[in-house]
């Protein structure tokens, strides 16, 4: 069916990275104030819409080298399920739909500002940045970094330095592994960037970047300044998630996608989940 493409070229899964938005609501204790839950379900709900506008753009860009992908070429784009003309209405109704949104998250200078960079860093990079290396695995970082922010901003909550060198830390090794196991899997056909990088080197700055997030990770859940004291318990939790996720690329055929390769993790799920349920109790309970 036709709508099934349309669906898919918003790549509705991947909005499990917009679930960052509600990281500032529920560490600030916030989780069951009405208005900043509202708050925080229609930001993200607007990030979602951006988010999908990049995926549009970026599959408009390279329809052609996806073609040549083994899993991109069912791209709706790719594969000629949706046309141009229409991507690019669906493209506008969502931004549109996006700015509405905003209205009720409200216009301020860094929420704004927020959305307006994540769209222009993404637009860049699906003109030309995605090429440079090291310059892309930076923007894909960022983006995880401004979801974070972005859903502070949206509460008025601001993010605590240790969290934000945290998801810094993590982003960088997702975005590493993205590109490691790319090349494994496609070589560097389908990405030009790839031919700049070689495994030992993403290898090695991956877990470079795995130890700085579980530092600093370990050093935001004991900050004397931290409101919830026993968030430290969770530090075995974290530690045992990302060896999983490690664990998860060495072994799979995954193209390293962090979306489908915790959707199809079944052991890695089940931590994730327990993780954000033993965090919302220390918080709540």
């Amino acid at each position: 069916m036709k709508y099934k493409s349309y669906i898919q070229l918003l790549r509705p899964k991947h909005y499990l990275k917009n679930v960052l938005v509600f990281l500032p609501l529920i560490f600030s204790g916030e989780l069951l104030n009405a208005h900043h839950l509202a708050s925080s379900i229609v930001a993200f709900l607007t990030f979602s819409m951006v988010a999908s506008s990049v995926y549009i753009i970026n599959d408009l860009r390279d329809k052609d080298l996806d073609a040549l992908h083994p899993t991109k070429k069912s791209r709706p784009l790719a594969s000629g399920d949706v046309n141009s003309l229409a991507a690019i209405l669906l493209l506008v109704v969502l931004l549109g739909t996006a700015s509405f949104l905003q209205y009720f998250v409200g216009f301020s200078f860094i929420n704004v500002g927020l959305l307006v960079f994540y769209l222009s860093i993404n637009i860049l990079y699906s003109f030309g940045l995605k090429n440079i290396p090291i310059v892309d695995v930076l923007i894909l970082s960022l983006g995880f970094v401004i979801r974070v922010l972005y859903g502070g901003s949206s509460i008025g909550v601001e993010v605590s330095k240790w969290l934000y060198l945290t998801v810094l830390a993590f982003s960088f090794y997702l975005g590493l592994g993205k590109r490691r196991n790319e090349i494994r899997k496609v070589g560097t056909i389908t990405r030009k960037v790839n031919k700049h990088y070689n495994q030992d080197y993403l290898d090695k700055n991956m877990y470079v970047c795995l130890g700085l997030t579980i530092a600093y990770y370990s050093l935001w859940a004991v900050d004397s300044t931290q409101k919830h004291k026993l968030m430290f318990l969770t530090i075995p939790v974290i530690i045992a998630i990302v060896m999983a996720y490690s664990l998860a690329i060495e072994s799979s055929d995954s193209d390293g996608d962090p979306v489908s390769v915790v959707l199809n993790n079944r052991h890695l799920l089940i931590l994730i989940v327990f993780c954000g349920l033993l965090m919302t109790c220390l918080v709540y309970v």
